[in-house]
Order: structure tokens, then sequence, then C-alpha cells
């Protein structure tokens, strides 16, 4: 017998070079692409990873030849690497100009390790609208000017730290965060935060850790950062942090009695996406 099914992944983008920012923009970050290329196999087509797209269209065409592919859809199967890589096959035959409306079926096939060549680019740009989503050409009526103010408005302000991997600045009710993508194991990450935390040093700067997301088999540590705190005040304490956060993620001794409660803590303010 055939089988139809796909097998669920726990970590399905492990082992591309972005991992932790393709979780990022696809589960916490409003607006963002992520520039890839396809392999030689599939035609060697540079591809832009996105948020969303109109009407929760899975890919577009845009009408100048750039190809859009959303990465947080709602269907899909339980390998989203496979599921975003067959969107990214069937965005190869749509024609300029035209969006695919309904993702394929899930099905066993390539995923996203097997159809990205593995020498990049792999791009990450935070972005601050949707204005991406037509060609520079297009025509803007008033309706879709009107459209695009609409879903910009509610964009939560995100900039991409650029002083170390996968962390993302934003502020929403008022308030700001940081939120940063970890690709190490979860048991060394918590037994890492336990450390820090249980010596009152899992804060960065002046901010406070509040807790984590969990999502496509990685840890999303998040900071609530002081009242009006820009993403250009934490590059600093966040350099002078990641040394310190290195080595208790390095450290292999057990944990003492303090560090295992911090750790039960944390493990208690944990939220799993999807």
């Amino acid at each position: 017998m055939v089988k139809n099914t796909v097998d669920f992944v726990l970590r399905p983008f492990e082992g591309l070079p972005v991992e932790a920012d393709l979780v990022a923009i696809r589960e916490v970050v409003p607006a963002a692409t992520i520039r890839v290329r396809t392999t030689k196999e599939h035609g060697a087509r540079e591809v832009l990873l996105t948020t969303i797209l109109p009407a929760g269209w899975p890919a577009l065409h845009r009408s100048d030849g750039v190809l859009l592919v959303a990465l947080q859809t709602t269907s899909g199967s339980g390998d989203a690497s496979r599921d975003v890589a067959a969107v990214v096959l069937a965005a190869l035959e749509l024609e300029a100009g035209s969006p695919l409306e309904h993702a394929p079926l899930p099905e066993p096939g390539p995923r996203l390790q097997d159809v990205l060549d593995p020498d990049g680019p792999f791009e990450v740009e935070v972005l601050e609208g949707f204005d991406f989503w037509l060609a520079e050409d297009a025509e803007r009526t008033p309706d879709v000017v009107a459209a695009l103010e609409d879903e910009n408005e509610q964009i939560i302000p995100t900039v991409k730290l650029a002083g170390v991997e996968s962390a993302y600045w934003c502020r929403m009710g008022g308030k700001e965060f940081l939120r940063w993508a970890q690709t190490v194991d979860d048991d060394t990450l918590l037994d890492g935060l336990a450390r820090l935390h249980a010596r009152r040093q899992s804060g960065i700067g002046e901010s406070r850790f509040i807790g984590a997301f969990r999502a496509c088999g990685i840890v999303i540590p998040v900071w609530e950062l002081p009242r009006g705190t820009e993403a250009s005040d934490l590059e600093g304490p966040v350099a002078e942090y990641w040394p310190r956060f290195a080595e208790a993620l390095e450290s292999t001794e057990p944990l003492t009695a303090d560090e295992r409660r911090a750790r039960g803590g944390l493990v208690a303010r944990q939220v799993t996406l999807r």
C-alpha cells in the first residue's frame, strides 16, 4: 500500500542555515522576508519566503517576476518543511501576476532542505509594512492603497538586531520586548537559563526575563524591556550578555537545588505555539 500521509517532524527546519529566523518569521514576526534560491534541479530560482500574503494566499508570483511564498499559513501536515516546499514547487509553475490560492494537499515529497540551495543566499529582512506585496510598477488604485494602509497600521513594530543571530525587538501594547530564537537543544537552553536565573543574571541590561515560546522544536526566550527601549539601545547590552549566556549553555555541571527550582519555573512559563 502506498503511504500518502506525511510523518510528524518536531523540528522541521533543522539543518537549514536560517532555522531560527524561519521559526521566528513563521511564528512571531509580522512582516519580513528571507531571500532563498532553489537548487539547480528546481530551476535555481530566487524566492522570497515571507510572513503573510493577501487573502491568505500561500504564494504569489508578482507581475515583475518575484516569487513570494508565505510561512504563516493555517493549513498543513505534520511537517512544516514539507508543506512550505510543496508551496514553493507549486509557485514555480505560476504565471506572472497570479496567486496560488490554495496550498497543495500534504503528501510525502521533498522538503525545504531538498529544494533550497544550501549555499544561500538566505538573506533576512524585517519590513515596516506589506508594500512588497505589489511590484513597483503595479497599479495602486485608491482601494489598493487603502487596503495596504489598513494592513500596515496593524503591524507590530519589529527590528532584527544586528549583533547576534535571530534576535528581534518589538513594541506592542505600549511595551517593548526582545524575542531571541535559539537552536540549541531544549534541555541545554533551559538548563542555561536556569543557571542564570538562579544567580539573578537572566536579565539583559535592565530587562526582565519573562518566559519563552516553544515552536517548531525550538525555544524563543522573551525579555520585557524598560519602557521606551529602542532596538538600537539593545545592541550593546545583548552583545555584553551573550558571552555569559553562551557560558551557561556550555556548562555540563549538574544543576544545584536553586537552579532546579528556577528551571521548574521556566518550564511553567513556556507557551507552545500551534
